[in-house]
């Protein structure tokens, strides 16, 4: 079973092949192709490092990373205004609830101090919903 933290809910649903080193690019196109390719896949959501944490170069030991406070910040938010709990579920039926949920505000809200804010699919998406909304 893939182990993700609330925010990579949202990560591996608007990847498109950047990262943090080879290794981190490898690993997260695994993860996301797995993610992609199964409509049945079941996920651990957690509340500390995960399967995409494996491989990023900010992770220093376990469940501590350079960018913690940030992250854990995301991970509160996703947990707040979705109520994603620290459990198995199904993949596409959670980033399912969570994208029915999601407003442009909510998502600048989450995502604006990630450093791939300005490469993420999902601003698009969101800022569209924004103007036929």
């Amino acid at each position: 079973m893939i182990n993700l933290r609330p925010h990579h809910l949202l990560c591996t649903q608007f990847y498109r092949g950047n990262g943090y080193s080879n290794d981190f690019v490898k690993n997260m196109n695994y993860i996301t192709s797995k993610l992609r390719a199964d409509k049945d896949i079941e996920i651990k959501v957690v509340y500390s490092t995960d399967n995409i944490c494996a491989k990023c170069p900010s992770l220093v030991s376990e469940n501590m990373c350079r960018t913690n406070d940030k992250v854990n910040e995301m991970d509160l938010k996703i947990v707040n205004y979705f109520n994603v709990e620290a459990k198995p579920y199904n993949y596409k039926e959670i980033t399912g609830a969570i994208n029915s949920q999601m407003t442009y505000d909510k998502y600048l809200d989450i995502c604006d101090h990630c450093q791939w804010f300005g490469m993420c699919a999902s601003i698009k998406l969101y800022k569209e919903e924004k103007r036929e909304g």
